[in-house]
């Protein structure tokens, strides 16, 4: 349950209303990769166990744009709360996510679950390969000199190609024991939700951690088949039965608009 967050923010988002969104530019200093999220986009889902039904909320935000160390980064963060048969949790991570070149700067985790508690902020330093703890004296080598954690590695699947049939494997989480983390495409497939029907592309992923993406838990994510790639429905094998996000309602967001280097 450590990395319960972890696929949640794979959910990030659908919505059967077609979403008009705006292009805002960055001033000339700043180059600005093309994605399809940007600042304001919101989701809320439910989390459903089982027979169990509702048992819980999430939330997941791009919640604007900031300034880390002089570079401009996408603000991510992603709330979970409910619990069902004795486990309960109430986490909070967040990401600061560069907004050019799509690798983290900062990753912050408030976890507050029934057998489990955590609270680090990691400042992360491609340049000098390491990343420093800000509520204490710690560091430990980036596995990666393009580092993604939790949040920022799952808002990046959404702009890969996502061809059925494919599996691919990457190796740029920030700890070399979550490498490689490998996204395996296994079909198409249409799904309702309560946001609505959407035409999806299912996506199993496989981090080498313990959690919901872990091998034995068969994660499936369904993204929307579309230049979005926003994920409206996760299922993942759990001890106290099948674990279901069903987007609930979606924000669209306002995009960047795009510019070489």
């Amino acid at each position: 349950m450590r990395t319960i967050a972890t696929a949640i923010l794979l959910l990030t988002a659908a919505s059967g209303v077609e979403a008009q969104v705006a292009q805002r530019a960055l001033p000339a200093s700043s180059a600005v990769a093309s994605v399809p999220f940007g600042p304001g986009e919101r989701m809320e889902y439910r989390i459903t166990y089982g027979i169990l039904g509702k048992r819980g909320v999430a939330s997941t935000e791009v919640v604007g744009l900031e300034d880390v160390r002089g570079s401009e980064a996408y603000h991510l963060r992603f709330r979970m709360k409910g619990g069902a048969l004795g486990f309960g949790l109430d986490d909070l991570q967040e990401s600061w996510m560069d907004v050019g070149q799509l690798y983290s700067h900062r990753f912050k985790q408030d976890l507050n679950q029934t057998t489990y508690e955590r609270l680090r902020t990691l400042d992360f330093y491609p340049a000098e390969q390491v990343w420093r703890r800000v509520e204490k004296v710690e560091s430990g080598p980036l596995a990666s000199d393009r580092p993604l954690d939790d949040v920022s590695f799952l808002y990046w699947v959404r702009t890969l190609p996502l061809e059925v049939g494919q599996t691919y494997e990457f190796t740029r989480y920030f700890k070399e024991s979550g490498n490689p983390v490998v996204i395996r495409v296994l079909r198409r497939e249409t799904v309702k939700v309560p946001a609505g029907t959407f035409n999806t592309i299912v996506v199993q992923p496989v981090i080498r951690t313990s959690g919901l993406f872990s091998d034995g838990g068969r994660a499936e994510v369904y993204f929307t088949d579309d230049e979005r790639r926003m994920v409206v429905l996760m299922k993942t094998r759990m001890s106290i039965g099948t674990m279901q996000l069903q987007l609930e309602r979606f924000t669209p967001g306002v995009a960047l608009a795009a510019r070489d280097r």
